[in-house]
């Protein structure tokens, strides 16, 4: 007997705007029936695991111990540039002259996420 994974849960002071964030981000839409004052609700990435936003009163205070790894289709510096726009924010950028690295951003609320290389960007450096 194995087990999944259900869902990413994100302890949120607005699940409702972070929740439609992370829809943007994943270019998928949030659950219809989510409303501006629920204190839950999940946005479904196509072939992704679930999120699941939570209201919790307490705010984020320390560096995620555990987090999501987005690996784009499109290249990873354009990636970065989008989901900037999209609100969130740069907390560490290690990519290296040679193209490898990542870069840590942060959603509206704090969370830290990285952003990888694209398959194609691994292919073309090895």
């Amino acid at each position: 007997m194995g087990t999944v994974i259900r869902n990413f849960a994100f302890d949120c002071a607005d699940p409702y705007e972070l929740a439609h964030f992370w829809a943007k981000v994943f270019d998928c839409p949030v659950d219809p029936g989510f409303e501006p004052d629920d204190e839950d609700g999940v946005v479904e990435p196509p072939g992704g695991t679930r999120l699941y936003f939570q209201r919790v009163p307490e705010p984020k205070r320390v560096k995620n111990r555990v987090h999501i790894c987005l690996q784009p289709e499109v290249l990873r510096d354009q990636a970065v540039e989008r989901i900037a726009a999209l609100g969130a924010t740069i907390v560490a950028d290690h990519r290296e002259r040679d193209g490898s690295g990542w870069v840590v951003m942060a959603d509206p609320e704090g969370n830290e996420f990285c952003v990888l290389r694209s398959e194609a960007e691994r292919s073309a450096t090895g």
